[in-house]
């Protein structure tokens, strides 16, 4: 699976949000400034090609769906960002974000008891 470029990413995260959508709505649901029509319509277009969209033709119109699901494309980017930054290593990316991102005690607890609870399945 291909890496999301920024504009890209966010006409999905639209889309999945969505579940479908037209090129119309996408840019209502994108924050300003607003991209214009062609632009959008191309990097759908590119998003199809790239087996990210599926596209229904409706009358004139196509509306455009996920081919991937949020949580795989999730899956893979925290894969690489845990490759990239973190030399493949789940402790450090955790100890990372323990420190750097301030987490509350209610948020560590709930990390430990995920972690206790797949090391007990």
């Amino acid at each position: 699976m291909q890496k999301l470029g920024k504009r890209e990413e966010q006409i999905m995260q639209v889309i999945w949000r969505l579940e479908n959508a037209f090129i119309k709505e996408v840019i209502e649901e994108m924050p300003e400034p607003k991209p214009h029509y062609n632009t959008v319509a191309t990097m759908v277009k590119i998003l199809v090609e790239k087996g990210f969209l599926s596209a229904e033709k409706l009358g004139n119109s196509y509306r455009y769906s996920p081919s991937v699901a949020l949580a795989d494309y999730r899956k893979q980017d925290v894969a690489n960002i845990k490759q990239k930054y973190f030399g493949n290593s789940f402790s450090k990316m955790i100890t990372h974000f323990a420190r750097e991102e301030k987490l509350s005690d209610k948020e560590l607890d709930e990390i430990i008891q995920i972690i206790k609870s797949q090391k007990s399945s």
